[in-house]
């Protein structure tokens, strides 16, 4: 599990602040922990994170990698919202086996066990890659970049994005993306015959369809081309086929 850093956001504005900013419903947190993402105007990719609430704050989970222009980016917003960002003594543990008391259920996914904040950081060993090819779910810094539309991501399917919370920053292009037009491109599950690595392109007849991601075993994450994703798919000297 890649390394977390954790934020808690103070103040009597925290949820008015951040629901005009990120893709999910700020009001699901009294359900549970929320997952969602910081697009830009645009409506790509800036940020995923974990939202969870507190007596007093929201407590943002996000990957250390992405963590200080995450913030830097937040703190933007700020304006005249009467709204506190500082980074929290608490650490996330993450597992997949009988859940502590206290964890809280990954909401991307049941596959992904549960997320327990407190004074212990890891996790319990589980083989996330292996699980994370098995459900399509993608990772902050390899299939999450900035090129990336969250739809595409299948942020949908992982309750990411809510579509009756009214607007935020990428709002436009994503709603437009759910209802005016079909997908074209995203992640999905492929099997892998033979030796290929992520980041190799993914080919028909030498024309580029694709790429390959995470890999665990004879299967993987993929970006393809859904109307060029055919018979005759190669990355490296590998089979490439959709499951």
């Amino acid at each position: 599990m890649p390394m977390r850093q954790l934020y808690e956001i103070t103040g009597p504005d925290r949820e008015h602040f951040l629901q005009g900013l990120v893709t999910n419903d700020l009001r699901l947190l009294a359900q549970g922990p929320i997952y969602a993402a910081l697009l830009t105007p645009q409506g790509k990719y800036l940020a995923d994170f974990f939202l969870i609430a507190q007596d007093e704050a929201i407590l943002l989970d996000i990957d250390a990698s992405i963590a200080e222009p995450t913030i830097k980016r937040l703190s933007m917003y700020k304006l005249r919202a009467d709204v506190a960002i500082a980074p929290s003594a608490l650490q996330v543990y993450c597992g997949t086996g009988p859940a502590p008391v206290g964890a809280l259920p990954d909401p991307r996914d049941p596959a992904m066990g549960w997320r327990l904040y407190g004074a212990q950081s890891g996790d319990d060993g589980s083989d996330w890659d292996a699980i994370r090819v098995a459900h399509c779910i993608p990772q902050t810094g390899i299939e999450l970049t900035p090129d990336t539309y969250i739809l595409e991501a299948g942020f949908e399917r992982l309750h990411g994005v809510d579509f009756r919370k009214g607007c935020y920053v990428g709002q436009e292009v994503t709603a437009r993306m759910k209802h005016k037009t079909e997908l074209r491109k995203g992640f999905v599950r492929v099997a892998v015959q033979g030796s290929a690595q992520p980041g190799d392109e993914i080919t028909v007849e030498g024309r580029k369809v694709g790429q390959l991601f995470t890999r665990a075993g004879d299967h993987a994450i993929a970006y393809l081309r859904f109307e060029r994703a055919e018979a005759g798919m190669m990355a490296g000297s590998a089979q490439i086929t959709l499951i």
